[in-house]
């Protein structure tokens, strides 16, 4: 009976900075923020959404400029390719 008792408090000792350590990690940290506010806030959300909006127009606006530098390209490309014409001087 005494060995027993001896088991569960050694067992109690050794547990208890083990959980002390947990608790203490980022992952005790997240998982006490859930309890307290039940997971992300109203305001981390918002804010999530508002940086996936500015990250969508500036998506966008990098793609009207690709579109824009591909004009360009190809315009470049047709100058240099067409073949040069004597002018009316005959030169």
């Amino acid at each position: 009976m005494l060995s027993i008792a001896i088991v569960v408090l050694v067992f109690v000792a050794l547990l208890i900075p083990i959980v002390a350590i947990l608790v203490d990690s980022p992952l005790g940290r997240s998982m006490a923020r859930r309890m307290e506010g039940g997971g992300a806030g109203v305001g981390d959300l918002q804010n999530l959404q508002r940086k996936v909006e500015l990250l969508e127009g500036e998506v966008e606006e990098l793609h009207r400029s690709l579109g824009g530098m591909k004009d360009e390209l190809q315009f470049m490309q047709r100058l240099i390719e067409k073949p040069k014409t004597p002018g009316p001087s005959g030169s």
